[in-house]
This record gives C-alpha cells, sequence and structure tokens, in this order.
C-alpha cells in the first residue's frame, strides 16, 4: 500500500501470531505493493494492532470492518524481504482521507 499511497504509515512492531485480515474490497492484493500475483506468506500483525474489540475484523490495508481473507505478502515482497520489515498494519488515515472529511465538513456536502 505504502507504494501508491507514500503519506500512510505502517505500524512496523514485531509481529507476533496473529494473522492480518482483508476486507472483500482488498482481497488479494499483497499488504505492502498492492500487487495481485502469487500471494506467498501470510501477513502478521503484532500484538497491540490486534488487540481489542475495534481491532478484531478490520482489514489491514484500509481499515473497513467485515474481512473476509488472510492478508499475504506477494513473492516479489518475500525476495526483497519486505515482509521482515515488520507489523504491516496501516496506522493513520492519510491526507486524501482528511482533506475529504474537512471538505464534507467545510462545503456541507450531504449524501444522497
Amino acid at each position: 500500500m505504502s507504494k501508491h499511497h507514500p503519506d500512510l504509515v505502517q505500524c512496523t512492531r514485531l509481529p507476533g501470531l496473529t494473522l492480518g485480515l482483508l476486507c472483500s474490497k482488498c482481497d488479494g492484493r499483497c499488504v505492502v505493493c498492492d500487487s495481485f500475483v502469487n500471494p506467498c506468506e501470510p501477513a502478521r500483525l503484532c500484538d497491540q494492532c490486534s488487540y481489542g474489540a475495534s481491532n478484531k475484523g478490520a482489514c489491514v490495508v484500509c481499515g473497513n470492518k467485515g474481512s473476509v481473507a488472510t492478508a499475504f505478502y506477494c513473492a516479489e515482497c518475500v525476495a526483497l524481504e519486505k515482509d521482515r520489515v515488520g507489523c504491516p498494519k496501516i496506522i493513520n488515515l492519510g491526507e486524501s482521507r482528511t482533506d475529504l472529511f474537512y471538505a464534507k465538513k467545510k462545503y456541507g456536502f450531504k449524501k444522497r
């Protein structure tokens, strides 16, 4: 995910035993580079990211509830040892999401 969105920050703490989950929108993607090719190694979360009721069933990449699949690293990221960096959970929202929130608040955009 950090390949296309450089403002997103990963947790990078020491991973634990809990496997990361992906929602139906992000299903099949590599956690680091967003490729849909050769899922190889399961992504493991640290204890802080996997603990608590608010994080149960949340997508590792986008944070949506209702996860359906296990998160994996692709074969390229495993070969480049990007799976050894740490916990892949995204811990901030990113500029585009926060800008959208404040634009909705400022101009009063409403859902139809």
